[in-house]
């Protein structure tokens, strides 16, 4: 969600309208100089790309950004968008054009290239060499037929159709800064389908955090097998919106985070969708890097990623990914086998074979519950009698033990006397 003011960065321009938490300051811009690389430094210092990009800036990788739709156009995104389906279609009015935002505002921090010489101006994504694959999954609030959208059951299941189609045109990874309240059969499976094709799924874990020890679980990032990320704050705390729940798995910056917008406008905003965008970026250097590796080892590379890692919390997951820390691990999985090898392994081409004879009869023992029933009753009594039989012995031994006792008590008989005779 996006809760700040549009920036626009135009080369003639001596002003840029920023949206920060106190209101809306107009800030002077050296003329020639570019504010919004500037404006983008901490939150690339936080996630440390500078040293990954030493490593990959995400070369070969396809991203697919499953949101309002990407405008291909802008100059820190074109030539690296591919617009895919628009699933969406028919919610809006005839002639009505996608608004594009959110989902330009997200593709620009995964794989924006900036623009002018060398690339040194405007939105520098976390993996600039990456492709996007923009595929239309939701509409934006202001767009009119947002509420037939939400509300018209032949919708209901675009998320899930949009990531089978991103799966099977080629993306590596599918980022879903979007989240609903409850899951669906087909997102689950669509789930498992990009699961089992080595595809990675990062989703945001939701911004209804605020004020709540733990909030609702926000789908489909805690479907098991995406990874779930919350926001943190400049301080690298828990923003306050970030959900909480046992599903979150990793955290990035998602406060004042600046990000293009469609027709080359700059935009800065808060919220878990920022989060997820860089850390698929963090995924898509990963995969650019180890393409072949699991969704589940890229998961572990960025979840032992943070420079400072505490123990779990529902807040922030193992903390705040680090870009180059995930390729360090990264590099250690990957020389890895995913099946167990060397002496005394069974080899998983072989049939697995007791060493008993293969034809030996089964035997099946039937129990007889009236028999066993029969038994059990005598085994009771015979157990009760016993117990009866004891307790007349120790009442007998009680009696024989007081009685002796007593004739202890009695005065010792005198000595005998000789009888006179």
């Amino acid at each position: 969600m996006l809760t700040a003011l549009r920036r626009r960065a135009l080369a003639a321009s001596s002003a840029a309208v920023l949206a920060l938490s106190g209101g809306t300051f107009l800030v002077p811009v050296p003329a020639g100089a570019d504010d919004v690389r500037l404006s983008q430094q901490d939150v690339l210092r936080t996630l440390d790309v500078d040293d990954a990009w030493r490593l990959t800036k995400g070369g070969g990788v396809t991203v697919a950004v499953l949101d309002s739709g990407v405008d291909p156009d802008h100059r820190d995104l074109a030539g690296s968008v591919v617009t895919g389906r628009d699933f969406t279609a028919g919610a809006n009015p005839r002639g009505v054009q996608p608004v594009r935002l959110h989902g330009t505002y997200m593709a620009s921090l995964i794989a924006g290239h900036g623009h002018g010489p060398d690339g040194a101006d405007g939105i520098i994504g976390v993996a600039p060499e990456a492709r996007v694959l923009s595929v239309r999954v939701i509409l934006e609030d202001e767009e009119p037929g947002f509420r037939t959208f939400n509300s018209d059951a032949r919708y209901e299941a675009v998320v899930a159709k949009g990531i089978r189609y991103a799966v099977d045109h080629g993306a590596e990874v599918i980022n879903m800064s979007l989240s609903k309240d409850m899951p669906t059969k087909d997102e689950r499976s669509a789930i498992a389908y990009a699961i089992s094709k080595g595809v990675v799924l990062v989703a945001a874990a939701g911004n209804e955090g605020a004020g709540k020890r733990t909030a609702p679980y926000s789908y489909p990032a805690a479907i098991p097998g995406v990874i779930s990320v919350a926001a943190v704050t400049s301080t690298l705390r828990r923003a306050s919106f970030s959900n909480r729940n046992s599903s979150v798995m990793v955290a990035a910056p998602g406060v004042d985070v600046l990000g293009a917008g469609p027709g080359d406008e700059y935009w800065v905003g808060r919220g878990t969708s920022q989060a997820t965008a860089l850390v698929s970026g963090v995924a898509a250097l990963i995969k650019s890097r180890h393409p072949r590796m699991s969704p589940a080892l890229v998961a572990q590379a960025l979840t032992s990623s943070p420079d400072h890692r505490g123990p779990y919390n529902i807040g922030t997951g193992f903390g705040v990914v680090n870009a180059y820390r995930a390729l360090s691990v990264a590099a250690t999985l990957s020389r890895h086998r995913t099946t167990a090898s060397g002496s005394g392994v069974q080899s998983p081409s072989r049939p697995v074979r007791s060493s008993a004879n293969d034809h030996d009869p089964i035997v099946v023992v039937r129990r007889d519950t009236g028999t066993i029933l029969l038994y059990g009753g005598i085994a009771l009594g015979a157990f009760s009698g016993s117990g009866a039989g004891l307790a007349v012995l120790l009442v007998l031994a009680r009696r024989a033990r007081r009685r002796q006792e007593e004739n202890d008590a009695l005065p010792p008989a005198p000595w005998p006397t000789r009888l006179p005779t």
